[in-house]
Parts: structure tokens; C-alpha cells; sequence
């Protein structure tokens, strides 16, 4: 298995080539050559397996340079009802006829990006034992990959972490869980801006290749396509879990800021799973859901991302999406460069409304989508309380909100649970005027010591940060 570049760089590389990397060389973002095709008698002999199994099976279909029992071993090392809570890993609850549920934020830091960084925190070491090199992580989070990161690792050998968010846009928990955290191989950053500031800064540092190998830097943002490929696991899960037999097909509706939750599904999609639609939820910041509707994909600037109750999708760049457009324009290397590379940088948008790819993207790909708002998250919120007992976060509740305008008949719709109440106390308190619960060990986090360093929205300023603690 090869990958190659959305932008047309002409190398190909193997899978531990670009796992310590974020964007390829030429600024565009890694995909394999080719999806491998699962088929019914595939599917039939996996719906039995653990977690732990079933990831080793799928990773093992993009990873051919790690040996099969070393990548076994990680699996099963990664994947244990210790960290994660439960025999089932993504328990799947169903909430009334036809729609589920999909757990996915029982780990350390009580999201779903513990999904894939707590893989990513042990290929790392892994592979950087193997080559004996070390490695600098440099990140940007709106709330959740942050803390999953630091938290995965935290204490590695031969990795710092440096990781930037935007100042004062986090929710308290949040902030806490990162910032409380004294390890020294991790450095926080917040960003006097919003987080596309922090994602432009990360993308600036890893296109300036001399200061890239200098300093060994790389990502774990969803840019990273190790990280997304361990997320396609859990949309087999899930599937296993919401059907009897590979006769039947789900849906899917993934609450997503950055693309990288929904592309998993959309790679899952690629390789044969039967998934009927792709909803994509969005709140306030819309740009994604504006795209699929018109095919215009519009970015907005800081001044134009609005603060909301749903904090981690406060993105309105979503870096992932040049993956699923190079997939729609029939992989032309060259068109998304054009695409990403000239025009978005030029004036900020792309119209695909004309394109004939775009005309058959809902049929041929499966998403459709829709948006959430402040009201609407409250009222969700209550909804699922006050009838089912079950208390969800506020990501979660866009996408249970979005969900119910793509129910189908007879095709069972999984909404993906992205992080647990207690990260958005603020917003519970409001809708239902109670605190969330909280897992006993984080208890008083809030007032733990900090370790943060304040920075403008400068790339060259984190340049040097990172040089002053790594020389």
C-alpha cells in the first residue's frame, strides 16, 4: 500500500513513511492509492470480532510496514475496557425507533478523539523507537484534540507536544484538562485569535520544509492520516452493532467542524461498508453545510466564525475537506491544487455548484447535511433528557437535531456522540438546570495549577517558541 498527495506530488509513500509527518511536501494531505473493497463474507467474519480485533483487521489493510504482530499488539495494547470503559469499546444505545446512539467519548479526556490519538500515541513511540529519532508534535484544537493529544502523549519517549488553541475560546473544562497538565514534555499554547489562526499556524510551520526536518515536526491533527484511518474503525462498529445481517444498511450523522470525523465515514464508505447517507451536522459556522447544499465552499475569516455553545466546530476551514473534494473531482491532483492551492487562497472560495461531480455527490458519495443553532441545542438537549434519560453533550446535540431530518424508513441512523456533558457544564446548566456528572478523577480540575504560554497569531513567534525549547 502506497499513498500519494490531493495535490499531485508525484512520490509515493508507504505508511510509516507519512505517519510522523502532517501535510506531504507539496502542501496537500495523504490518501492511499487505492481503497481496499470489503465484500459481504468479509464483513460476515469481522462482525464477531473484539475492537481490538476488528482495528488490527482494518488497519492491516493500509499498514504493510509494521510487522502483523507488532500491529496486532498495539491494537490490543490501545484498545482495552481499562481505558475505555466497556467490553464494547463504542457501545451503541439505541434512543427511540430507528435511532442510535454510537459512544464514542469514554476515554481519558471524554471525547472521541481519544479514539484514534490513544492509537497514535503508541505508533508513534513505536516507530520512533524503531528509527531511534524523536519527534516534535506541533497541534492546533478547538477543545478536544488538545487534551486527547497531551493526554496520549504525555510521558512518551522521544516526543514533545506543542499545542495551540485559541485563547478564551474553549470551554473551562477544557482549558483545564490541558492546561493543568505539568508533563514537560508538554507545551501549551493559546492563540490570541480563533482557531483557524492556530490551524494557518500549524499548516505555515509544516510548509516551511527547512524548519520541518530541522526540527522534526509533526501533526495529530485529523490532517494526519493515521489518526483518521483509526476513526474508520468505529464506523464498522457501530455498523455491526445497529444490524443482524451484511443484507442491511445504516446511516450515519457526525457533528464536524474540521471534516475529519465524517471523512473517516466517507473512507469507510469508499472501501464497500454499506452506509446508506453521511449527514453532516454543523452549528452556527456552516461553511460545510453550505457546501453540500450549493457547492460553494465559502471559508470565513476570524471576525466571521462565531463563538457558540458548541465550541469544538467553531471552524469554518475545515482542513479535512480537501480529501473528500479530491475523491469528487476524480482524484485530479492538479484540479485540487488549483482548487485549495490557488483559488481559496486567493479569494477565500470555490464554486463546484456547475460541476457535474458535484451534481451527483449526494448519490454517488452519500452525504447530505444540515445546521444546528444555539435553540436548538438547548431544546435537543432537554428532548433527549426529559424522554430517554439520557444526557448528551452539546456536539452531540447537533447532530441528534440534524439526524431527524434524514430518517429513512427501515435504515437504522447512528448519530456519533462526540464528548460527554461534563466538558460543556455551562450549556447543561442552562438547558437543564443541573450540573453534569463528572468521573470522580476529574473532580476540581478546574482549580488545579496551570501551565500555558500566551502568543499572538503569529507564525513566526511559535517558530521561535519551538526553537527555544527543543535547541
Amino acid at each position: 500500500m502506497r499513498y500519494l498527495s490531493t495535490r499531485g506530488d508525484p512520490a509515493r509513500r508507504s505508511f510509516c513513511e507519512i505517519l510522523l509527518e502532517g501535510l506531504a511536501p507539496d502542501g496537500g494531505l495523504y490518501l492511499p492509492e487505492r481503497y481496499p473493497q470489503v465484500d459481504a463474507a468479509l464483513l460476515a467474519r469481522w462482525r464477531s470480532l473484539s475492537y481490538a480485533e476488528l482495528a488490527y483487521e482494518i488497519l492491516s489493510l493500509y499498514i504493510d510496514d509494521i510487522p502483523a504482530g507488532d500491529l496486532r499488539a498495539l491494537c490490543t495494547k490501545t484498545y482495552t475496557p481499562e481505558v475505555f470503559g466497556t467490553r464494547e469499546i463504542v457501545p451503541l444505545r439505541r434512543l427511540e425507533d430507528g435511532v442510535y446512539l454510537e459512544a464514542l467519548s469514554n476515554g481519558p479526556t471524554l471525547a472521541f478523539k481519544d479514539m484514534a490519538m490513544q492509537l497514535l500515541g503508541n505508533l508513534f513511540e513505536y516507530e520512533l523507537a524503531r528509527r531511534g529519532e524523536t519527534l516534535n508534535i506541533l497541534g492546533a484544537t478547538s477543545g478536544d484534540t488538545g487534551s486527547a493529544a497531551e493526554y496520549a502523549m504525555r510521558g512518551k519517549q522521544g516526543i514533545r507536544v506543542f499545542m495551540t488553541s485559541p485563547e478564551g475560546r474553549m470551554s473551562p473544562f477544557q482549558q483545564a484538562q490541558m492546561f493543568s497538565l505539568q508533563d514537560e514534555n508538554i507545551h501549551n499554547l493559546a492563540i490570541a485569535g480563533v482557531f483557524d489562526d492556530c490551524q494557518d499556524i500549524v499548516k505555515a510551520v509544516s510548509n516551511d520544509l527547512a524548519f520541518k526536518r530541522q526540527y522534526r515536526i509533526g501533526t495529530v491533527n485529523s490532517i494526519n492520516w493515521a489518526r483518521l484511518l483509526a476513526q474508520v474503525v468505529y464506523y464498522f462498529a457501530g455498523y455491526f452493532q445497529a444490524t443482524k445481517d451484511e443484507t442491511e444498511r445504516v446511516s450515519f450523522t457526525v457533528p464536524s467542524g474540521n471534516f475529519g470525523n465524517v471523512c473517516a465515514g466517507h473512507v469507510a464508505r469508499m472501501m464497500g461498508l454499506p452506509i446508506e447517507r453521511l449527514v453532516v451536522a454543523t452549528n452556527e459556522n456552516d461553511v460545510l453545510d453550505e457546501f453540500f447544499r450549493t457547492g460553494v465552499y465559502r471559508v470565513r475569516g476570524s471576525a466571521d466564525t462565531h463563538e457558540t455553545s458548541s465550541p469544538s466546530m467553531d471552524i469554518s476551514k475545515a482542513s479535512n475537506f480537501e480529501r473528500f473534494v479530491f475523491d469528487l473531482v476524480g482524484r485530479d491532483g492538479e484540479r485540487t491544487r488549483d482548487l485549495f492551492g490557488r483559488q481559496l487562497s486567493a479569494s477565500g472560495r470555490f464554486d463546484l455548484s456547475g460541476d457535474a461531480a458535484f451534481a451527483e455527490a449526494a448519490r454517488h458519495y452519500g452525504f447530505a447535511s444540515g445546521r444546528s443553532t444555539h435553540a436548538d441545542r438547548l431544546a435537543t438537549i432537554r428532548d433527549t433528557w426529559q424522554r430517554f434519560g439520557t444526557m448528551i453533550d452539546t456536539h452531540t446535540a447537533d447532530g441528534l437535531k440534524v439526524s431527524r431530518a434524514h430518517l429513512q424508513s427501515g435504515v437504522p441512523m447512528v448519530v456519533l456522540e462526540t464528548a460527554l456533558p461534563i466538558k460543556f457544564a455551562e450549556t447543561i446548566r442552562e438547558a437543564l438546570g443541573r450540573e453534569p456528572e463528572r468521573p470522580a478523577r476529574l473532580a476540581g480540575i478546574e482549580d488545579l495549577p496551570r501551565r500555558v504560554v500566551v502568543l499572538p497569531a503569529d507564525t513566526a513567534r511559535v517558530m521561535d517558541y519551538i526553537r527555544r525549547h527543543c535547541d
